[in-house]
């Protein structure tokens, strides 16, 4: 009687194994899924749970619109990076059901392009609708590379979408501008990176709690950057539960990312009083104290294009007509980081700072622009 219960057929043998390959494959995509990066984990399955791009997204503007309506069409993502430019090409496909196909423009060529051809092809032949191309960093692709999509475009075989975190109007081909709609995407603000946090420590973190200072050190250090964020806080976390740490706070965060931090506070009065002695520095025609400000800021892990951005606004503002070439100076070094990156593309702006401090200086058409602002508004 017992052997009858526990004897096994053939058919029925193959149960337990295929509930065992199933309960396997299981816990294989748990643990791929808790490999994976912060950022990947908590990247949104729905519109409604994008943060920030309330612009795009909010009731009534255009994105939500397309989604709402079931109207795919081809567009430029435009912003900075960490903003959900990626995310958003793959909810679009999602949303209308279409297949998706990703081309990196950094790692990718021709061969790729014909690859999407041909896999876009058999998708119509069987479903008869088209294929969503994303392509990321879409203005690293040469003009010839970029004309590739075009008929495909055209054809509806493609609903193109590209990102790119430059200037569509001069690193996308007329052609495919013309095809595409432009939306512009913003750095995530303050409260958007807080939301983000309280959703990782719900769903990732629970047990562990950040104070207000550590959320400062980490908002900071984003710079409006999804991605950076999260992955700070996956590093500070990590560390954390691995000591049996329940309590984030800002000293803990500090010595979790040294390296990042160190003595540049971006949530801090330091970032602001560092930033205030670089200007100081440069209207002070100071250039060894500009240097040395710009390289503290530099060490701390800011942005060098926010140093840039700065050294701008600095050759607008202050210098202005006592050296109209400083604009220039400026701007060409800020080309020549965006092409060579760090470290060595630093040295472009700093010798963009060192021109900027020993420039004379004028800010008689900051004053007088901003004056004739005034009397405009105020004139009936």
């Amino acid at each position: 009687m017992e052997q009858d219960l526990f004897a096994l057929t053939p058919d029925s043998a193959e149960e337990p194994n295929k509930a065992s390959k199933s309960a396997s494959s299981g816990r294989v995509k748990q643990a791929a899924d808790k490999a994976s990066p912060l950022a990947e984990r908590l990247r949104p399955q729905t519109i409604d749970e994008v943060v920030g791009q309330k612009h795009l997204l909010g009731p009534g503007q255009p994105l939500r619109s397309a989604f709402e309506n079931a109207h795919p069409h081809s567009m430029i993502l435009w912003g900075p990076p960490g903003v959900g430019k990626t995310t958003l090409a793959r909810l679009m496909a999602n949303a209308f059901d279409l297949p998706f196909i990703s081309i990196s423009a950094v790692l990718g060529g021709v061969k790729d392009i014909r690859d999407a051809v041909e896999k876009a092809t058999e998708n119509r032949q069987k479903t008869g609708r088209s294929t969503v191309v994303f392509v990321d960093e879409v203005h690293r692709f040469s003009k010839s590379q970029q004309d590739a999509f075009l008929p495909h475009v055209e054809s509806g075989l493609f609903t193109f979408i590209g990102a790119t975190t430059e200037n569509p109007s001069f690193e996308v081909i007329s052609a495919l501008l013309s095809r595409s709609s432009v939306y512009v995407l913003e750095s995530l603000k303050e409260d958007d990176l807080l939301e983000l946090l309280d959703r990782a420590l719900k769903r990732e973190y629970p047990t562990l709690t950040v104070t207000d200072e550590a959320k400062k050190i980490l908002t900071g250090l984003a710079d409006g950057d999804a991605r950076r964020f999260l992955n700070a806080l996956e590093v500070s976390a990590t560390m954390a539960l691995d000591r049996g740490v329940t309590v984030l706070d800002d000293k803990f965060v500090r010595k979790a990312l040294p390296a990042t931090i160190r003595r540049f506070d971006k949530g801090g009065d330091n970032f602001y009083d560092t930033i205030s002695a670089l200007h100081k520095s440069v209207r002070g025609s100071d250039p060894d104290a500009a240097l040395y400000w710009m390289c503290r800021m530099l060490d701390g892990g800011v942005d060098p294009l926010y140093i840039a951005r700065r050294l701008m606004r600095m050759a607008v503002e202050d210098i202005g007509l006592a050296d109209p070439r400083a604009m220039e100076v400026t701007t060409n070094a800020v080309d020549i980081y965006e092409r060579l990156g760090s470290p060595e593309g630093e040295l472009a702006l700093a010798n963009a700072v060192v021109y900027l401090s020993v420039a004379p200086k004028s800010i008689s058409v900051y004053q007088a622009f901003n004056k004739m602002r005034a009397f405009v508004k105020k004139d009936g």
